[in-house]
């Protein structure tokens, strides 16, 4: 490992601290290294709206260190801010304070920086490093990068079935997570913008769709326009976005990020709500959780396209959890 790897790995790290709290922006870690190697500062973004990384991490320095600031460097793993949004640019503030070495991990594909970031500093005179360990700290936002690079959410196909290929029983309610896998499933919850689900699903479960079971912001619903949802259902208390369904999926899917800033999308319907994202390739990822128990004879579970290869698989009380990336033509560029 290079010396300097060791930062960014931290950086990335601490990064991950925001998961569920920050989305629509992305989760970046920033680490500052005086000369003698030692940590002086570091930070991450922590909320929707609060300071950047690069802002806590200037402000997490002790007073005795700040004089070292000139001859440290500052590793940061998303390329800093160069515009005035919700915060002021963290590439003024990077200048201002003195800073002569700047690592970045990955250039950022939002409209408003898209390199701008980085050549506002090296016109100041810093010198910048970019990318550095970029295949992490692209992976870190692959949802956010998806979304700035496609103009549509990242999308996550998820579901659980049967060990033989089944997702429930036509007409009965079957229940196939476990108790610590629901925890789990939430988690995941916890780091999408919008969850979507199809008109039976709401009419047969009645779902809220949030993360109760655990920390961070829910994911706002999203439904297709239908009079068959009750006027009862918890969804709709829930300020869901509703899809028009005179027009094409993909072009209710970019609706989502033009207009409503969703950058990433769960999609947890049934059968048919989720054949129609598989039939067009409007997908990302898929999330299968298989329960070692036997249907025989219900509603078959989606079939997953060739293209899709397996990432992580994790067990949990039995259930086997698989996520597979879709290696689809385009997203073969990002």
């Amino acid at each position: 490992m290079y010396p300097e790897e060791k930062y960014m790995k931290r950086a990335l790290h601490i990064a991950g601290f925001g998961y569920g709290s920050v989305s629509p922006n992305p989760m970046v870690g920033s680490v500052i290294a005086a000369p003698d190697g030692r940590i002086i500062g570091e930070g991450w973004h922590r909320k929707h709206g609060g300071p950047h990384a690069e802002v806590n991490a200037v402000n997490s320095i002790k007073p005795k260190d700040l004089g070292l600031i000139p001859e440290s460097t500052i590793y940061v793993t998303l390329e800093p801010c160069s515009h005035y949004g919700k915060t002021p640019p963290c590439c003024k503030l990077l200048i201002e304070k003195g800073f002569k070495h700047v690592v970045v991990g990955c250039t950022d594909p939002f409209k408003d920086v898209r390199g701008r970031g980085i050549d506002m500093m090296r016109e100041a005179g810093i010198e910048v490093t970019v990318p550095f360990m970029e295949r992490e700290c692209r992976a870190i936002n692959r949802k956010f990068m998806t979304a700035h690079s496609l103009s549509r959410p990242y999308i996550m196909l998820k579901w659980a079935q049967s060990e033989d290929g089944f997702i429930g029983i036509k007409g009965k309610h079957v229940k196939l997570s476990t108790p610590l896998s629901t925890v789990e499933m939430h988690r995941e919850r916890a780091g999408y913008d919008a969850i979507l689900t199809g008109t039976d699903t709401i009419i047969n479960d009645n779902p809220s769709l949030t993360n109760r079971e655990w920390s961070g912001n829910s994911p706002r619903p999203v439904v297709f326009s239908s009079k068959r949802i009750p006027q009862s259902s918890i969804l709709l208390g829930r300020n869901p976005v509703i899809l028009d369904t005179t027009v094409p999926l993909d072009e209710n899917i970019r609706r989502l990020y033009s207009e409503h800033n969703i950058t990433s999308l769960m999609v947890e319907g049934g059968a048919k709500t989720l054949d129609s994202f598989i039939s067009v390739g409007l997908f990302d990822e898929i999330r299968i959780e298989t329960v070692p128990i036997h249907i025989t004879d219900g509603i078959p579970a989606p079939s997953v396209p060739p293209q899709c290869t397996e990432m992580t698989s994790t067990h949990i009380n039995g259930n086997l959890i698989v996520d597979r990336i879709y290696q689809s033509p385009v997203s073969k560029k990002l």
